[in-house]
């Protein structure tokens, strides 16, 4: 799914009051850290990360290559904190995003 600039700014302002929940240190991107990202995903559909000062990747590397990972799209970079989303496909979730949609053209 391609976010377009009018979804990524509702994000963007979504995201400002959630908490860090995946932290990158020096393992990197190891199969915990992107099982726990996956299911935070799931859980939640926007989630926010850290990449700490001692990991080997850059924070906009570690997004590119989480957000491949889990399926999920990258929304936003600023310093050591990327911000990922990520459609939910479980049926009972109550607090679902509702993405705003573009009106065509005419």
């Amino acid at each position: 799914m391609e976010l377009t600039s009018k979804q990524r700014a509702q994000l963007r302002a979504l995201a400002n009051g959630i908490d860090t929940i995946v932290q990158i240190g020096k393992d990197g991107l190891g199969d915990n850290l992107v099982r726990q990202a996956d299911e935070a995903l799931e859980a939640r559909e926007l989630i926010k990360c850290r990449v700490l000062e001692n990991a080997m990747l850059s924070p906009e590397q570690a997004c590119r290559e989480l957000a491949q990972r889990t399926r999920s799209e990258g929304v936003q970079v600023i310093g050591t904190k990327f911000v990922l989303y990520r459609e939910s496909h479980r049926k009972d979730k109550k607090d679902k995003i509702v993405l705003v949609k573009n009106r065509p053209r005419k």
